[in-house]
């Protein structure tokens, strides 16, 4: 495989590379939230992805309010899958040790969120335990980051 081919290549693989990695990511991540989270109510889970726009009136939009959550979980999903191919482009051991890159990525991922995006939202602010927040950091290594990553270097080649 030649590497500096990987980098440059603007084939038309480089939308499958990021939507089959943001789609994995969106679906399992979104049915990971249900599970864990809500599994009883499952339209908790993407009505608290849209409370990120919408606040806490979310909880009263229905089934509407649930369909923008899920379409804002497959935005940022593909926007994190976006993000890593453009990286990869230019930084090719993204590509050629994908596991490892791809496990750092997802811990860098959830890292953002918790740091950057969800403080910035208008998700309403409360405490989840500590044993939810470790078993969603190493769900972000093997349901966000390695999909990814293992999508980007399948595309790749």
């Amino acid at each position: 495989m030649n590497v500096s081919v990987i980098a440059t290549d603007p084939s038309p693989r480089s939308l499958s590379a990021i939507f089959v990695g943001g789609l994995i990511v969106g679906a399992v991540d979104l049915l990971y939230a249900i599970v864990v989270y809500s599994p009883l109510h499952p339209i908790l889970v993407p009505q608290t992805i849209a409370s990120g726009v919408l606040g806490p009136k979310s909880y009263q939009g229905g089934v509407p309010a649930a369909l923008l959550g899920v379409v804002l979980q497959f935005v940022i999903a593909l926007g994190a899958a976006t993000v890593y191919y453009l990286a990869s482009r230019k930084l090719t051991y993204l590509v050629t040790r994908a596991v490892l890159c791809g496990l750092i990525y997802g811990a860098l991922v959830y890292v953002f969120m918790h740091v950057v995006v969800l403080p910035l939202s208008a998700v309403p602010k409360g405490n989840t335990p500590l044993v939810y927040k470790v078993f969603e950091f190493v769900e972000h290594w093997f349901v966000v980051g390695l999909p990814i990553a293992l999508s980007v270097r399948h595309y790749s080649r």
